[in-house]
């Protein structure tokens, strides 16, 4: 059975499916542990920051790791840890130890990611990689919008725990296939770049801790202003270590390649402005529209459903155009649902919302998995895992940077309630700037992929 197909995406598909449904099962989540545990809202928020966080800084390690010891083996660790980790939040009942495991998880989930993308890479190949990756965005895509949906169903039945549990499950059920799954990796291993690693996990983690707590603790604190001196700091020493290094998890060498860029670019912009609505809109539905829990969720897949519908499409049309019209129409569809989604007040109902969430969720539909194949196709095949850890990198380092910074903005207009009236005053303005830099990325992006396929003629 090893080196099936088949047996290859069951296994790629099922894993990642776990990923976002721990992201957005959390958001929903976010009011019972806040209850349950007697936290705040800055605590709360680590829920998602914390994971999300570690998720995105450690995706370099990651693929770096998966090109040097074999994709298959990082891919089983990053499961064990994701599942362990989550299994032991499950009995957790200090918020500290809580967040701390669901950063571990988020370590798991960056390794498991990366080397599913891959492993996905190496095993498809022409028309079929392709489809493969189509399935693979649908699969995300379907993680991200029946998220909420399930994890309110298991909130319902069983408590606000098993949205940690179930994820956990099915990533255990994977790990048992895996030795059935081929491995790969490059004729030479290197060493991890430790250094790299830790310092930009810090500057990410206090880029994070600033938003988050400094609406808490006050702007002008000693300790948010240190975090943000502190993390241009680190990102200069981690450039430094990078370009010291010869085999380095971070290939500065492709930052020189406008289509590898461009991509990233778009990566990071349309989840930037996706993900930070799935964790603050359900809270915007239920206590300034009113809507109910089971409500809001339906009104949910306005955004969502697209994600799930459109993968295919997407790679259907970049058969038919050049993939860059299709990347830079999809960022340009976000920034215009972002726009029109200003119209959203405390009467806003699903008939109001409809058009701009579906116009975001037809813009990341049609690009979510065009964008991680182009990705990888754009780079030399030994350093598809690295390829992969980067864009992935750009993606989650971004939606974290989002939230962090959309829940800060929010925080200030509600003094930290997110109650009206400072929240439709405080939405409304992360929905412009959304907007604007939707659409700024969508220029940039056009020139960047345009100059990247010319180079390529």
């Amino acid at each position: 059975m090893r080196n099936h197909p088949v047996l290859v995406l069951v296994a790629v598909l099922l894993s990642t499916l776990a990923l976002p449904v721990s992201l957005t099962g959390a958001a929903v989540a976010l009011t019972e542990i806040g209850r349950d545990l007697d936290a705040g809202l800055a605590g709360v928020q680590w829920v998602v920051n914390g994971y999300n966080a570690t998720f995105a800084s450690f995706m370099l390690a990651a693929g770096a790791l998966a090109d040097l010891f074999g994709r298959r083996r990082v891919f089983a660790i990053g499961l064990a840890i994701f599942a362990g980790a989550g299994l032991l939040a499950v009995a957790a009942d200090d918020l500290l130890l809580f967040n701390v495991l669901r950063a571990l998880a988020g370590v798991g989930a960056a390794a498991a990611a990366t080397s599913a993308g891959a492993i996905l890479a190496g095993t498809f190949h022409g028309a079929a990689r392709t489809r493969a990756f189509s399935a693979f965005g649908t699969t995300i895509g379907a993680g991200l919008a029946f998220g909420p949906s399930i994890a309110g169903l298991l909130i319902e039945a069983f408590g606000w725990r098993a949205v940690f549990a179930v994820p956990s499950l099915v990533a255990l059920l994977v790990l048992t296939v895996v030795p059935l799954l081929p491995e790969s990796r490059p004729p030479r291993a290197g060493r991890v770049d430790w250094p790299g690693t830790v310092s930009f996990t810090a500057a990410l983690l206090l880029l994070i801790f600033g938003f988050v707590q400094g609406p808490e603790f006050g702007w002008s604190d000693p300790r948010i202003v240190a975090a943000f001196i502190a993390v241009p700091v680190l990102l200069l020493f981690f450039v430094g270590v990078q370009r010291r290094r010869t085999d380095p998890m971070f290939d500065l060498s492709l930052l020189a390649n406008p289509q590898f860029v461009g991509i990233c670019l778009a990566a990071a912009v349309i989840v930037a402005v996706l993900v930070p609505l799935l964790v603050y809109l359900p809270s915007y539905l239920t206590t300034v529209v009113g809507l109910a829990p089971s409500t809001a969720g339906v009104t949910l897949l306005l955004l969502t459903a697209p994600t799930v519908l459109l993968p295919f499409l997407g790679g259907a049309l970049s058969r038919a155009v050049p993939p860059a019209v299709v990347i830079v129409v999809s960022v340009a569809v976000v920034a215009a649902g972002a726009a029109w989604a200003t119209v959203i007040g405390p009467s806003s109902g699903a008939a109001a919302l409809a058009g701009p969430l579906l116009s975001i969720g037809v813009g990341v539909g049609l690009s979510i998995g065009l964008l991680d194949a182009l990705a990888i196709g754009s780079v030399a095949p030994h350093r598809a895992a690295t390829g992969a850890g980067m864009i992935n990198t750009s993606r989650l380092a971004s939606e974290t940077i989002a939230i962090a910074v959309v829940g800060a903005v929010l925080a200030s207009a509600t003094a930290g309630r997110l109650a009206d009236p400072g929240f439709t005053a405080g939405l409304r303005t992360v929905l412009w700037s959304m907007a604007a830099i939707s659409a700024g990325a969508a220029v940039v992006s056009a020139v960047l992929l345009r100059r990247g396929y010319r180079g390529q003629s």
